[in-house]
């Protein structure tokens, strides 16, 4: 299992909910057997910066690879780059 896992700021504050609802397309995608985008609870101060969390399951590589070749994949990604301010990607290999 592959845990995709990305960290979103957004450049204005009013905008989050915006961002948020704009990401949320993407669990329309059928290849993750998980996802949500849900708020940063802001509890650890090291990371006050982020403002919302893209966390996705995938079966392997290949279903991860479908997801990001996907129309809506790029389709959100325009719309919600001019919003964002950072964005960091992880991706990491599960036994699960």
């Amino acid at each position: 299992m592959i845990r995709h896992i990305v960290f979103f700021s957004v450049k204005r504050k009013q905008d989050v909910e915006e961002v948020r609802q704009k990401l949320l397309a993407l669990g329309e995608i059928p290849h993750s057997s998980f996802f949500e985008v849900v708020p940063n609870t802001r509890v650890d101060p090291l990371s006050d910066e982020i403002d919302l969390v893209v966390y996705a399951e995938f079966e392997d590589q290949a279903a991860l690879a479908a997801y990001k070749a996907h129309p809506l994949y790029d389709d959100t990604t325009r719309k919600v780059r001019p919003l964002r301010e950072l964005r960091f990607s992880a991706d990491v290999v599960s036994g699960r």
